[in-house]
């Protein structure tokens, strides 16, 4: 099982209820590019690092995420942009994986994207991986002039068009919100840069089939088990049958929060632990059952109940010491 770290480019997750919050931060107290150096030097897999081009003014908008639907974010909360983040975090580090968690495909032209993708990957040394979603909040697609209803039409346009723009010396492609023909696209990336589709629906998971080479739905809501998605699996299956695509090195990855604690998680829910809470030998008993539902990657970000990145530090480190020299045996259940 590969750990990756969500970041804290958005500010600090944390639990409250079934719910998971945002605790927002200043830009310059965030210490983005000092973390994912220790990470780094701590033995985790990769980085991720979320999007949101700006947030609805109305704090009491629905979000998906939570199970009351009440929003993760508060009142203008500072989010650094993830194509800029992963650049920053690319000239910070050496060896690390880094990915975006996820990507709002509709939000930006496919051939800016691939085109600054590409640019990464080769200052990275080929350490990049690309999270994708369509989106979800209505403002936000409202402002940005892009249309909600077509969100859908267009990351299925957006995945293949970044595809082409990597691999096709003379990129050409004719659909219904995006048409280009006799250019050409340089730098190409230096390795195949996976995508992993971000979805939690049947659509989202025939979508990542046809176009990505893993899936990757959230498990924030804090009562979340494991076998929420299963019946996804089989979704899965079915699309890559029409296809006839092999599911051979098909991921299903996922994201989820945590922290390690020294006895049972003390805001456990009334019928067990939340998810990846409670001591090391919990949590790893929590990864195991993840990798039998079929993962084969976590994204976890912790919850840090101080909301200080100083305790965040504290927690990066004994969930290297305590979970994460033993995460690596764990194997994923296959297709």
């Amino acid at each position: 099982m590969d750990i990756g770290i969500g970041m804290n480019s958005h500010g600090l997750v944390t639990r409250e209820g079934r719910d998971c919050f945002v605790q927002a931060l200043p830009a310059e107290e965030m210490r983005t590019l000092e973390l994912c150096r220790l990470a780094e030097r701590l033995g985790y897999h990769s980085l991720w690092f979320g999007d949101h081009v700006l947030m609805d003014r109305d704090t009491g908008a629905d979000h998906p995420a939570n199970a009351s639907g009440r929003r993760a974010h508060p009142d203008r909360c500072p989010m650094l942009d993830p194509i800029a983040s992963l650049a920053a975090a690319a000239a910070a580090t050496e060896t690390i994986l880094l990915a975006s968690s996820v990507l709002i495909a509709p939000y930006r032209h496919p051939l800016t994207v691939a085109h600054s993708f590409a640019t990464i990957d080769q200052l990275s040394g080929g350490r990049l991986m690309m999270g994708v979603g369509a989106g979800w909040l209505r403002n936000e697609f409202d402002a940005l002039g892009v249309s909600l209803a077509d969100r859908a039409a267009i990351t299925d346009e957006c995945l293949q068009v970044y595809r082409i723009a990597w691999e096709q010396p003379y990129p050409e492609f004719h659909g219904k919100f995006f048409d280009f023909a006799d250019i050409t696209v340089e730098p190409k990336p230096r390795h195949r840069i996976p995508i992993w589709y971000g979805g939690v629906t049947a659509a989202g998971a025939r979508r990542a089939v046809r176009y990505a080479d893993g899936f990757y739905p959230m498990l924030l809501d804090t009562g979340a088990e494991p076998a929420r998605f299963d019946s996804l699996r089989d979704v899965i299956r079915q699309e890559a049958s029409l296809l006839g695509r092999s599911l051979d090195g098909f991921r299903q990855l996922v994201f989820t929060t945590g922290v390690v604690t020294d006895t049972a998680d003390p805001l456990a829910r009334p019928d067990g632990r939340w998810l990846l809470t409670g001591t090391a030998e919990q949590v790893l008993a929590d990864i195991e059952e993840l990798a039998q539902h079929g993962y084969s990657h976590l994204t976890i970000f912790f919850d840090v109940r101080s909301g200080t990145v100083t305790e965040l530090i504290e927690i990066m480190q004994r969930f290297a010491e305590e979970v994460l020299p033993h995460t690596a045996a764990i194997q994923a259940a296959g297709w």
